[in-house]
């Protein structure tokens, strides 16, 4: 396992990344946020960061902190090519693995996961989406949504219903951004840019060469995918949650008011000891649930639901007191403190909204799986 200190050095190094510059303004096209995100692919690429299959996770929660500290679709571009590889490097063949990974790790090729959907959102037992048995092929029809890279990707890891039952009747498959059937009909713009959109599929064949695992595991293998990133969520909320703090310390310094610095106030300093603390205590969380993944726990959900429950909501307060001691400023465009209140937001609803990872906690605890 990865020692502190070359976690600490790994930190360091993504912080130095010439990711952006200070006060640039963010893409405000379609287009902007998809050549973004290239650049951003091909810059991590360069440093060797895209190697997802060989990343512990608590390498992959150092990146990811790092880079949400500065540039939130970095950190959607980083995580985006692990999320979109992860079932190919945990299922695939040896075959699908040296055609598609070492592509994806030097940035040539762009990964998406096709998981959401109109009805399907942290509940994937109620993916609708088909995919059809036809001799040496499967034809795929349904739709996804809110698809992160999506109309940007090559690859796609597609899950879709090849049976009735609500998990065993998953099964996972690649699919080329370029396949027959495979449309992009949507593009949306978020609170914060990046590349996201609907996907729609109308008889789009796939080889069965394309499938990942058997027929039918598509359920397990999505799940082991999450469950590896979940605490890197955590993580990412942390870096934007210490940035958050790192402009508050700056601001309240700086700024007098009633003939006093902020910083000399008891009611500021109270809020600068709570956020403080808060944020420590949640990156202990998010260290412990790495730490279990990367010895190698067989079940980990608890740990991983605490940590990106805990994390995620923290920085979200963070980040709003950063706001509110920031004054009128911290709701202008431009300011750090409001692009973090914009990027923070999408952290606690994706892998798993707040309230679900509520109930996984509440379910293992009371099944014996940890607790007070």
């Amino acid at each position: 396992m990865t020692d502190e200190s070359a976690l600490e050095a790994l930190r360091e190094r993504v912080l130095a990344l010439p990711l952006q510059d200070e006060g640039a303004e963010e893409p405000r096209t379609f287009d902007e946020e998809d050549a973004e995100a290239r650049r951003l692919v091909a810059l991590l690429a360069r440093e060797g960061l895209l190697r997802h299959e060989e990343l512990e996770n608590r390498e992959v929660c150092a990146i990811r902190e790092a880079l949400a500290f500065r540039s939130g679709i970095a950190d959607v571009a980083f995580v985006m090519q692990g999320l979109g590889s992860g079932a190919i490097a945990r299922a695939g063949t040896p075959e699908q693995k040296s055609a598609h990974l070492p592509r994806l790790a030097a940035g040539t090729s762009i990964a998406a996961i096709a998981l959401t959907e109109a009805g399907a959102g942290s509940d994937l037992t109620l993916i609708a989406t088909r995919a059809r048995r036809d001799g040496d092929a499967y034809v795929v029809d349904g739709d996804k949504t809110l698809i992160s890279n999506a109309g940007l990707a090559d690859v796609y890891t597609l899950f879709a219903r090849t049976g009735d039952d609500p998990r065993r009747g998953l099964s996972a498959f690649i699919v080329h951004g370029d396949d027959a059937g495979l449309r992009v009909t949507e593009r949306f713009r978020g609170l914060a840019p990046h590349p996201i959109g609907a996907l729609a599929f109308s008889g789009c064949r796939l080889p069965a060469a394309r499938r990942l695992g058997d027929e039918g595991e598509g359920f397990a293998i999505a799940m082991k995918v999450l469950d590896f990133y979940r605490p890197t969520v955590g993580a990412a909320a942390l870096g934007m949650a210490r940035r958050a703090l790192r402009e508050t310390i700056a601001h309240v310094k700086g700024r007098r008011q009633f003939g006093a610095r902020l910083a000399d106030l008891g009611g500021v300093q109270a809020m600068i000891a709570d956020m403080a603390v808060s944020i420590d205590a949640a990156a202990l969380l998010v260290e412990r649930a790495a730490s279990a993944i990367d010895a190698g726990k067989p079940r980990t959900a608890l740990e991983s639901a605490m940590a990106k429950y805990r994390a995620t909501e923290t920085a979200q307060t963070v980040i709003d007191r950063a706001v509110q001691l920031r004054g009128g400023m911290g709701v202008v465009r431009g300011a750090a403190v409001e692009r973090l209140y914009r990027e923070v937001r999408a952290l606690r609803i994706y892998e798993g909204a707040s309230e679900v990872q509520k109930n996984i906690i509440a379910r293992e605890i009371l099944r014996g799986g940890g607790g007070a």
